[in-house]
């Protein structure tokens, strides 16, 4: 195990955390801070947002289970990994479990964490925890929220990280998932 990091910097004190709005997925907060060498000089606006989850899923043959949707934000449909929020009351894996199974049909009995993720530092509060889910099996159709339209591929590892590494496939945190996945030493090539 690697020897842990000494931050030189110090936290920032928060004066002021003003929420400016509300939706059912984030929270917009207009933040006044002190810094070290005193008041900021402007204010700082950060997503208040849940935790979240992404999971690489592997079948017994070692396919990836992949979703494929339309992204609003990058108005692109993307092929990305299986993930979502972690709903009130709820433990990561619990939603990892879920949303697996709600986007894709499939369950798993053997998750590992491979360690989690600050979604974006610069102006969001949540992490997204990452897990490996092996032995996959279909055990239905998807159970998909009304504003959810996915489909769902399996592919062999090697080819989607060509994919990964061509910029085919883009999303941040899944590049997060698929990094901790090889630095975990779970796969076999």
């Amino acid at each position: 195990m690697s020897e842990s990091f000494s931050f030189t910097k110090s936290k920032w004190e928060v004066l002021k955390d003003k929420k400016l709005y509300e939706t059912p997925i984030f929270s917009l907060h207009e933040k006044t801070v002190k810094t070290a060498e005193g008041p900021a000089n402007h204010p700082f606006y950060v997503l208040n947002a849940p935790e979240w989850i992404n999971m690489i899923a592997l079948t017994p043959d070692e396919e990836i289970i992949l979703v494929e949707q339309y992204r609003i934000g990058v108005d692109e449909v993307t092929l990305e990994l299986p993930g979502g929020m972690v709903d009130d009351g709820e433990e990561p894996l619990e939603a990892a479990m879920r949303e697996l199974w709600e986007e894709t049909g499939y369950k798993s009995e053997e998750w590992e964490k491979t360690g989690f993720v600050s979604s974006n530092p610069a102006i969001m509060n949540n992490y997204t925890h990452l897990y490996i889910a092996k032995n996959c099996w279909l055990d239905g159709p998807q159970k998909l929220d009304g504003h959810e339209d996915i489909d769902v591929h399996l592919m062999p590892m090697k080819r989607f990280m060509d994919l990964v590494r061509s910029g085919e496939v883009h999303h941040t945190i899944v590049v997060a998932a698929v990094a901790h996945y090889l630095l975990s030493g779970a796969h076999s090539a």
